[in-house]
């Protein structure tokens, strides 16, 4: 659209002439303050410019930021990434030059959108998410985005969306109710990472992560400082027993001392939760990410250690066995990914029991028809909702939808390799799901998700809601 086809379309000659009356008629002491307010609300906001860049994630990997230019101003987003991909998640598009970047700069994908993103959107409105995401899509043309490069959409549309919010004049987290038609929120229970293993740390720790769940706190307030105690009363018991150096942190801020035991690593966090006194209000989770020590149908608990005995190589049953015990033994009430990917037969058998949440990240990669596929074969119970790996604002509540539907439990998640946009914290209250993991309370890229919650809980002062023992239900 041209300068001259905008100004037509949004009659701005007559509404520049209606502003400068009533500044008359105000008697203002600031007349051209006056006209650009006035003007602001008398015209539509619509996106401008979009203008995007290589920037670095938390793990020093390239990513791709976009401002998104609108008359109400500029909106920053940016896109993460993990450390565990799968071939039934959206694609991101990076450009494979092993001397730039070891093959991971995204120059690709930044073009992709200022010059091809950019020419499409330019003159959308931006409070028409669903519209925004389908052009882009639509100019994509491939089902998992690998054209245009997943990062590169999602990116432009977490950016559409707040400047979605700003034209309404709304917080996001309102502006995302809205989009899914919900009119109250919850401020979700915090999935804390205490201990990290797996792909995410460099300790012999089979399993990704020991987190916990303050479900006994009052109020989002509440569970975190619960959730910072235990992590320092975790801290203080780690080096007591294997020294400072065991309190180094793994990717997502976990603590990450050098066991290989998982029940050396819920031994550690159920005395830290005892000395915060806290007990009962605080129960346990873990995401196993089986799929990263399955070897055929075996799962190689010894994968990590340099000193293999064999004797932690398990069958499905054996692993079935060995979750009933540890939910016997600890209060664990979740479990994410606890076989591998393709182990529907066992993850079913598991979820049957009905002993915790079990919970589908690689299993489900957030993609509908792997969603579909366990509701109709009652294979788990809850969708970890991880908004790379399906590329949309609109996809994303779309699959949310979708499990909420089935009385499903929606843990909407961070990624290993993160950036400071504390987007995810608007979605899960925006989404009322209940449930967010978004690391430990260290390292900034994982507080800012945190503190924006403490934000949006201030903000709705006596109508905030805390999810609490209601973490599953919300």
């Amino acid at each position: 659209m041209s300068v001259q086809e905008y100004l037509d379309k949004h009659m701005l000659s007559r509404k520049i002439e209606d502003a400068v009356n009533a500044a008359v008629r105000a008697k203002t002491s600031d007349p051209v303050l006056f006209i650009s307010n006035h003007m602001r609300k008398a015209v539509p906001s619509v996106i401008t410019k979009l203008k995007a860049r290589q920037v670095l994630d938390s793990r020093g990997i390239p990513t791709v930021e976009v401002d998104l230019h609108t008359n109400k101003g500029v909106f920053r987003a940016s896109s993460p990434s993990g450390a565990s991909t799968g071939m039934y998640e959206a694609i991101e598009l990076r450009d494979g030059e092993k001397g730039i970047y070891l093959g991971k700069s995204v120059k690709r994908a930044v073009k992709n959108i200022n010059e091809k993103i950019s020419e499409a959107l330019i003159g959308m409105d931006p409070t028409l998410q669903s519209q925004i995401d389908q052009a882009m899509m639509d100019l994509d043309k491939t089902e998992k985005k690998g054209d245009l490069g997943a990062n590169a959409i999602l990116a432009v549309s977490i950016a559409a969306c707040k400047a979605g919010a700003a034209e309404k004049e709304v917080p996001l987290y309102k502006h995302i109710a809205d989009l899914c038609g919900r009119t109250k929120f919850m401020l979700p229970v915090p999935s804390l990472s205490m201990i990290s293993g797996g792909k995410h740390a460099g300790n012999n720790l089979a399993i990704q992560d020991i987190m916990i769940l303050p479900v006994g706190a009052k109020k989002l307030e509440e569970a975190m400082q619960m959730g910072s105690e235990t992590y320092h009363h975790l801290k203080a018991v780690i080096t007591e027993k294997y020294g400072a150096h065991g309190c180094n942190v793994g990717e997502d801020g976990g603590l990450a001392p050098n066991i290989s035991n998982i029940k050396e690593g819920l031994d550690l966090v159920k005395e830290a939760i005892s000395r915060t006194g806290y007990n009962e209000k605080i129960k346990i989770a873990l995401d196993v990410s089986a799929t990263d020590f399955c070897i055929g149908t075996k799962y190689d608990l010894d994968q990590k250690y340099p000193q293999k005995s064999g004797q932690n190589f398990k069958s499905g049953e054996d692993m079935i066995e060995m979750y009933k015990g540890l939910c016997t033994d600890y209060p664990i009430v979740s479990i994410e990914d606890p076989f591998d990917k393709e182990d529907w037969e066992h993850v079913k058998i598991f979820s049957d029991l009905e002993i915790c949440q079990v919970v589908g990240d690689q299993l489900l990669m957030s993609n509908p028809k792997r969603i579909e596929r366990a509701i109709r074969e009652s294979s788990c119970n809850a969708l970890l909702l991880k908004v790379n790996q399906i590329g949309t604002v609109t996809e994303a509540i779309e699959v949310v939808k979708l499990a909420k539907d089935e009385q499903w439990g929606v843990v909407v998640s961070h990624r290993s390799g993160e950036t400071e946009d504390s987007f995810i914290a608007d979605l899960a209250v925006g989404l009322s799901t209940g449930q967010i993991k978004a690391g430990a309370p260290c390292r900034g890229e994982r507080v800012s998700k945190y503190n924006q919650l403490l934000r949006i809980e201030e903000e709705l002062g006596d109508q905030a809601v805390y999810a609490g023992n209601d973490w599953r239900s919300s």
